[in-house]
C-alpha cells in the first residue's frame, strides 16, 4: 500500500454511515470532531492526498472504464464551494465536470424526479462533482411541500412519497455502480451556531457580500426540518454499494482535509491501470522511436 494511503482509513472510518443503521446527527456526530488531527498536520496530509488524487485521476482517464461521482450535499455555508476548491485543486480541469443543481426548470419538472441528473453524469474516465444533488429531492423537497405539489406526481398509495423515492435512488444509485460509476456521498456537517457565524462574515465583509442571500436566513428557520430530513435520507440511502459519510463540517481544515481523505479511498478502491500497448501499436512505437532517436543523432533516454 502506497504510504500516503495510511492515514485515510483511520481518518475516515468514524465518518461512515453504516448501511442498515439509524443515523440521529445530533446523537452521533460531532460537527465540530477532528480526530486526532491538529490543523498544522492537516495542511500535509491534505497535499498529499490532492497529489494522489491528482496521480488516480490520471489513471482513471487513461483507462477508461470507470467513472466517479462526488455528492456534495450540505446547509447552506456547509463549505461545498470550498471544499471543491480546495480538494480538487491539482487535478486536471479538463477531467472534472461539476454541476450545481439549482431550482428545477419548467422542462425539468416535466420528466421523472431523477431525469435531469441522469444527464448530468460523468463519462467513464471522468470525476463528476454533484455540487447539491438529487437528495434534495428528500431534503429541500420534503421540507417545502409546495416544491413536492410543483412536480405533479401521481398517487402513490399508502407507502407514501419518501420511502419510494428513497428505494427509488438506490435502485439508481445501485444501477450506476454496476455500470461502472463509483459514487462518493459526502454530508458536510455544519453546527447551527458555526452557520450564524460564516452567515455574519458574508454580511460584514464587502467581498463576502455576494455570498450571501435572504433566502439563506428564511431557510435557517426550517433547522429542525432539515435536521430530520438529513437523519432519515441518511438512515434509508447508505448503502453497501454507495454508504455515506458525514464529514464534520465546523472546521473547513478538516472536512477538506476528509473529504480529499474519502475520495482518495474510493479511488484506491477502483486503483485504475494505464493500459498496455496493443503489440500492433507497440512494434510501431518502437519503430517510430528508432527513427527519431536516428534524427537526434543517438539513443537518447526517453523523457516524459
Amino acid at each position: 500500500m502506497d504510504k500516503r494511503l495510511r492515514f485515510t482509513a483511520d481518518l475516515i472510518e468514524p465518518l461512515r454511515a453504516a448501511p442498515g443503521s439509524t443515523v440521529k446527527l445530533s446523537r452521533d456526530h460531532d460537527p465540530g470532531y477532528t480526530g486526532r488531527v491538529s490543523r498544522p498536520q492537516a495542511a500535509a496530509l491534505l497535499a498529499e492526498g490532492v497529489e494522489l488524487l491528482a496521480e488516480y485521476q490520471d489513471r482513471l482517464a487513461a483507462q477508461d472504464i470507470f467513472g466517479v461521482l462526488l455528492i456534495l450535499q450540505g446547509l447552506d455555508a456547509s463549505g461545498k464551494d470550498g471544499t471543491i476548491k480546495h480538494v480538487m485543486s491539482g487535478v486536471n480541469p479538463q477531467a472534472v465536470e461539476v454541476r450545481s443543481f439549482k431550482q428545477p426548470s419548467a422542462e425539468e419538472l416535466d420528466h421523472d424526479f431523477l431525469w435531469r441528473y441522469q444527464r448530468a453524469l460523468p463519462r467513464r474516465g471522468m470525476i463528476g462533482i454533484f455540487n447539491r444533488s438529487h437528495y434534495e429531492e428528500v431534503l429541500v423537497v420534503r421540507v417545502h411541500e409546495d416544491l413536492l405539489a410543483a412536480e405533479r406526481m401521481p398517487a402513490v398509495g399508502d407507502r407514501g412519497i419518501w420511502p419510494r423515492r428513497y428505494q427509488e435512488i438506490n435502485d439508481w444509485e445501485r444501477y450506476l455502480v454496476s455500470n461502472g460509476i463509483h459514487i462518493v456521498k459526502v454530508m458536510l456537517n455544519l453546527s447551527k451556531r458555526e452557520q450564524a457565524k460564516r452567515f455574519l462574515k458574508r454580511i460584514d465583509h464587502p467581498e463576502k457580500n455576494w455570498k450571501f442571500s435572504p433566502s439563506d436566513i428564511r431557510e435557517r428557520g426550517y433547522w429542525s426540518e432539515y435536521q430530520r430530513a438529513f437523519d432519515d435520507m441518511l438512515s434509508q440511502t447508505s448503502t453497501e454499494w454507495a454508504p455515506w459519510y458525514v464529514v464534520p463540517a465546523d472546521h473547513k481544515w478538516f472536512s477538506r482535509l476528509a473529504t480529499a481523505a474519502i475520495l482518495v479511498r474510493a479511488l484506491s478502491a477502483i486503483d485504475p491501470k494505464y493500459p498496455a500497448a496493443d503489440p500492433a501499436v507497440r512494434d510501431q512505437m518502437l519503430q517510430a522511436r528508432a527513427e527519431l532517436a536516428a534524427e537526434l543523432g543517438g539513443s537518447p533516454a526517453a523523457t516524459g
